[in-house]
């Protein structure tokens, strides 16, 4: 992509990606240790090579899971070649609390994840529409609402404003970022204000969630898109169920948080795979050019 790897930053993505074909987050069941020639998927506990997982853009081929995606990864799936452009990479995360050890975890996150903040915010193409797109990386702080990251969303939101392009937002997250107090909980409302203000411009918002959305982004502007989509298995909500189920003293339905039941309670538009989110986008952006048209 144009100007792509233009910075430090970019070119430890570029050789991240040549070295693992851009391999997701570490979790529980993914070992730390990329070198480790296999790759156990939590769904069905099979051995895949990163390199099965690279080319099916990380989801398991035998039972459909869904395995987290980075941030430049995914917006290499879903735009136009050529046409990303990065809005904001140098508002970086800050420590405005002092927060004791903080200062220490932000650098050591942005080095060994090549990100600034959990978000990145880029101005694009996808099938020849002009985009604003941000995609949250649950890499950094598992996605937690700081206030650059509310900050990136806002701006997002403005930009497309200002250039009358759709915005679509890739959400994950496990909430607001504690080490940054009551200021990552105002994200909340500062970002909600600017999408509010968007849409009254007749703007779209897209917003796809991914797994897993909780917290304070979906209570703001996870919860505020015109069109909502989700990817499969995706853990979506406010609570944890063990939270709900404790506090309400009551079982719980099934998988009562994932994507799926939320689609057939029309809280999800449309459950996509990932190979069919661009294709699905595009649909979308066609079908919203033409109503501008009329």
């Amino acid at each position: 992509m144009t100007n792509f790897f233009s910075s430090q930053r970019q070119r430890l993505f570029q050789l991240k990606a040549m070295r693992d074909s851009a391999a997701p987050q570490n979790t529980s069941s993914q070992p730390a240790n990329e070198s480790q020639p296999f790759v156990q998927c939590p769904g069905c506990g099979t051995a895949l090579t990163r390199r099965q997982l690279a080319e099916t853009m990380w989801v398991c081929p035998s039972c459909g899971h869904h395995f987290p995606m980075d941030a430049y990864y995914r917006l290499k799936t879903i735009l136009d070649d050529h046409s990303f452009r990065e809005l904001d990479r140098d508002l970086t995360a800050r420590d405005p609390l002092h927060f004791p050890g903080y200062g220490k975890k932000l650098l050591s996150k942005q080095q060994s994840t090549g990100l600034v903040e959990g978000v990145v915010t880029a101005k694009g193409r996808i099938g020849g529409h002009g985009v604003i797109v941000g995609v949250m990386d649950s890499r950094f702080f598992m996605g937690s609402m700081g206030v650059a990251l509310g900050e990136k969303v806002a701006r997002a939101a403005e930009k497309a404003q200002k250039y009358k392009l759709p915005l679509i937002l890739f959400t994950a997250s496990g909430g607001a970022r504690m080490q940054e107090g009551i200021l990552s909980l105002m994200q909340m409302a500062k970002t909600s204000a600017a999408i509010e203000r968007f849409s009254q411009a007749g703007g779209l918002l897209i917003v796809c969630l991914t797994h897993p959305t909780t917290g304070g982004v979906t209570a703001s502007f996870a919860s505020l898109g015109d069109i909502t989509l989700a990817e499969p298995g995706a853990l979506i909500g406010f609570a944890g169920p063990r939270v709900i189920q404790q506090t309400i003293g009551q079982s719980l339905p099934q998988g009562f948080q994932q994507a799926e039941f939320l689609q057939e309670h029309g809280f999800v538009d449309q459950v996509v795979p990932r190979a069919q989110m661009r294709p699905t986008l595009i649909r979308l952006l066609d079908l919203h050019r033409g109503r501008r048209k009329r």
